[in-house]
């Protein structure tokens, strides 16, 4: 009888190096790795193994985490059902951590796929080969933490040596073969940031003022090359900035101050004046926060930790009072929570009441006497918020693993904004602070693109979309809000459009006649 050809087994090698060191090299580490491979898939060519033409190779990337490019391709092709066995020169290669490796077996097994190891000899379809594989990678992770503790011990040493160990480079400084150098112009900007701050008074004017002048946030440089910029200055880089000890010739770790050996570049009675004005604010924003009308500021989050700012809107006269997410007023959306937004009113009342009628607090303490006393932190989760307790004095409160006190007011997300929440903007409803600079930032913008181009006639659409690291496609689809109607910009910035007007919305399809402009968005 004629014997049955083997099934084709699609086979996929991965290769991975923790350092950069050597890969510019002819031959290099992950070469090796594969050369290795190769033989062993072609030693199994009688039973249908066939090398996938595709490389998944991920230099200078750690085995501490699954989050590695190619790795993360090789993934995409499994759960495409494009590979059958997945071959490693060791084990290691793939994940160092026990937990990471736990996941990629249970995705393995999930599609049918193997995985080999050349220099390791099991298979992870049997208990004894799991159980090979458990006991390497309990030594490999064993390894990849002694090493890090290595580390961290010989970053600890150098800090109190003063010597810079790498890391985001300073404004002011740039480095030279592991050294920092001063660089002059970013060096007078330094001081020049120092003094307005101390000639103004504010981190908001500060930034303001920075902005106006056309001044851009050092440029940071990623470990894969690539240089990420800020568009603007913000008050949370510059507040780091002005408390960074660095600039006096000190070196930070871990709460000690150690000399550094660079060289400073504030004199140090500069810098202390800073101090001091910064602390000074930080009492003067406590005061001003005890007699806000916001109760639960700097108390309330939603449910991806993210803090909700007070705001408000004004319509027809009368105000309105919000928390909205801080991603949201950053303009990151994709880490917003389940909530956006709540009415602070009435959150306030909820959360007030629900308190009064559950613990033991004084029932005629005032709404904000109760929130200060008890609420240390509330978190707005999708059908409930979530309120972490100062004291121990809530009646059938649970306790989370910590054993901290904790009560749970339930609501749905279909109700109104008296009962506390507003999910998503409703017809008639007042655009948040966030969206509206967004629109205003996106018309900018576009503005500052259209009048380059007619400048200067060597400009293009791709000229900006390199300049401004964007896509040419998206370049294009906002440059019409360049001649969007005078009037609808004014209704914008009055806050007195719909709610749910989006940048997207605005540039889609937009005419280039201001009276059918008006018209499409429903202006009369």
């Amino acid at each position: 009888m004629k014997q049955a050809a083997p099934k084709h087994q699609r086979c996929a090698i991965y290769t991975r190096k923790s350092t950069e060191h050597n890969l510019d090299l002819a031959f290099n580490s992950l070469d090796a790795q594969r050369e290795a491979c190769e033989a062993y898939i072609k030693s199994q060519a009688h039973e249908g193994w066939m090398l996938v033409p595709a490389h998944f190779d991920d230099g200078g990337l750690s085995g501490a985490s699954l989050d590695r490019p190619a790795l993360q391709f090789l993934l995409d092709q499994v759960r495409a059902r494009k590979i059958d066995i997945i071959v490693v020169y060791k084990v290691d290669r793939l994940t160092r951590s026990l937990a990471d490796f736990a996941k990629l077996v249970e995705l393995f097994d999930e599609h049918d796929v193997s995985f080999v190891s050349v220099t390791q000899s099991f298979n992870t379809t049997s208990s004894m080969g799991r159980l090979t594989l458990n006991v390497l990678l309990s030594f490999a992770q064993f390894e990849r933490e002694v090493i890090g503790e290595r580390v961290r011990d010989k970053i600890a040493a150098s800090k109190r040596k003063g010597i810079w160990v790498g890391g985001p480079v300073p404004l002011g400084y740039r480095s030279v073969d592991k050294k920092l150098q001063v660089v002059p112009d970013e060096a007078d900007l330094v001081r020049k940031i120092f003094k307005n701050y101390l000639a103004i008074g504010s981190l908001s004017a500060l930034a303001a003022s920075l902005n106006a002048e056309g001044l851009k946030p050092k440029p940071r440089q990623l470990t894969n090359g690539r240089a990420v910029a800020a568009d603007c200055y913000r008050v949370g880089p510059l507040a780091h900035l002005l408390k960074n000890r660095f600039y006096i010739g000190e070196i930070v770790y871990r709460g000690e101050v150690h000399q550094g050996e660079h060289e400073p570049i504030l004199e140090r009675d500069l810098f202390e004046a800073a101090q001091t004005l910064l602390m000074e604010k930080t009492v003067e924003r406590s005061t001003i926060r005890a007699s806000s009308p916001s109760l639960l500021t700097g108390r309330i989050f939603d449910n991806r930790n993210n803090p909700m700012t007070p705001t408000h809107a004004n319509k027809n006269g009368v105000r309105y009072r919000y928390y909205v997410s801080h991603a949201l007023l950053q303009g990151q959306k994709a880490e917003v929570g389940s909530v956006a937004r709540v009415s602070a009113p009435d959150v306030e009342l909820l959360i007030a009441n629900f308190i009064r009628a559950a613990s033991a607090a004084n029932h005629t303490a005032s709404d904000r006497e109760l929130i200060r006393e008890h609420v240390a932190r509330a978190i707005v989760g999708k059908d409930h918020i979530e309120i972490v307790l100062r004291h121990c004095d809530a009646v059938g409160a649970a306790r989370d693993p910590d054993d901290t006190p904790m009560l749970s007011i339930p609501f749905t997300p279909n109700q109104s904004l008296q009962k506390g929440v507003a999910h998503a903007p409703s017809v008639g409803d007042v655009m948040d602070e966030a969206t509206r600079s967004a629109l205003l930032s996106a018309i900018a913008r576009s503005r500052a693109w259209v009048d380059a181009i007619s400048a200067d006639l060597t400009t293009d659409f791709r000229t900006i979309s390199e300049r401004e690291k964007l896509a040419e496609r998206h370049v294009r689809f906002l440059a019409p809000l360049a001649y969007l109607s005078p009037r609808i910009i004014e209704a914008i910035t009055e806050g007195r459009v719909p709610a749910d007007l989006t940048v997207t919305r605005l540039a889609r399809g937009l005419p280039m006649v201001w009276a059918e402009q008006e018209k499409q968005l429903g202006f009369a």
